[in-house]
């Protein structure tokens, strides 16, 4: 019979991980799904009582969000512009009811191809932290999610915060899209997020990253470099070429081709560039 633990404490955790084999439970709004009309597997941490994980701070060297906190808690967050990309992508997770119980953190730790939350937090920077035997670690975003549904959490570990480095730039504005076959509660197609930042009227910094088009979500590095020093209007989005996706490696599937998820992705990430522009003009 499966065993069903709920710690009080990341030490009470870590000791359950480094003991055994456990499913992680936070929001469980992936697991629950997955185990319709069947049992779970295997052993159950449920992290849920766990204090001190649930909040957002902020301190000189920027934000960090706690591995309970909820979608629903960022959207209702005080944040500057920086963060509106990752508060779009919030309200794109699901209706309301999943965005009160889902954890930023768990759609991280999911890594899912098609995570909303990966791209903004790709563009913010954002590293995760880990708590295991050994001790804290802390891995930048990119380096944390290896695959589809693959990360490099040690099977004694568990993710306590995710971190944001305050930018270099003041001002720094964020923004997201996405395509689904329809307007809501749909698993993207291709989405966008971006973060821009300006100064004398041109690109003094720009991160742009595309999700579901990769089994990774991927920043566009030579993008990102040719958008330095341009000027900034609506029309900033023509900046952006094929050739800064070629390395994106989108699939067929059931919701759409290889072919159109690239074309896609190009459309929207001139649209984000256009509304960062345009905002910024």
């Amino acid at each position: 019979m499966a065993e069903y633990v709920r710690p009080t404490s990341v030490d009470e955790a870590v000791a359950a991980l480094q003991a055994g084999s456990w499913t992680v439970l936070a929001g469980g709004t992936d697991l629950y799904p997955a185990h319709v009309e069947r049992p779970l597997a295997g052993d159950l941490l449920d992290i849920s009582a766990i204090e001190g994980l649930r909040g957002i701070t902020e301190d000189e060297a920027g934000w960090t969000i706690g591995a309970l906190t909820t979608w629903s808690d960022l959207i209702g967050a005080d944040l500057p512009p920086l963060f509106d990309g990752l508060k779009a992508a919030a309200r794109e997770v699901g209706g309301v009811q999943i965005q009160n119980a889902a954890t930023i953190a768990g759609n991280l730790v999911n890594a899912s191809p098609a995570a909303d939350g990966v791209p903004p937090l790709l563009t913010l920077d954002a590293g995760i932290a880990l708590a295991g035997s050994a001790g804290t670690r802390r891995l930048a975003l990119d380096a944390f999610i290896a695959g589809n549904r693959q990360t490099a959490r040690r099977s004694d570990e568990l993710a306590t915060a995710i971190h944001i480095p305050r930018p270099a730039h003041d001002g720094m504005r964020g923004d997201f899209l996405k395509l689904g076959a329809r307007r809501y509660l749909v698993i993207s197609i291709a989405m966008v997020a971006g973060t821009l930042a300006v100064e004398d009227g041109k690109v003094a910094e720009a991160r742009i990253a595309v999700g579901a088009c990769s089994p990774v979500a991927r920043r566009l590095e030579a993008l990102e470099a040719d958008l330095a020093g341009r000027t900034v209007d609506a029309d900033l989005g023509m900046a952006a070429t094929a050739e800064h996706l070629a390395g994106l490696s989108p699939i067929d599937d059931v919701r759409a081709s290889a072919d159109y998820r690239r074309h896609a992705a190009l459309v929207l990430v001139r649209r984000l560039l256009g509304r960062l522009g345009g905002a910024a003009a």
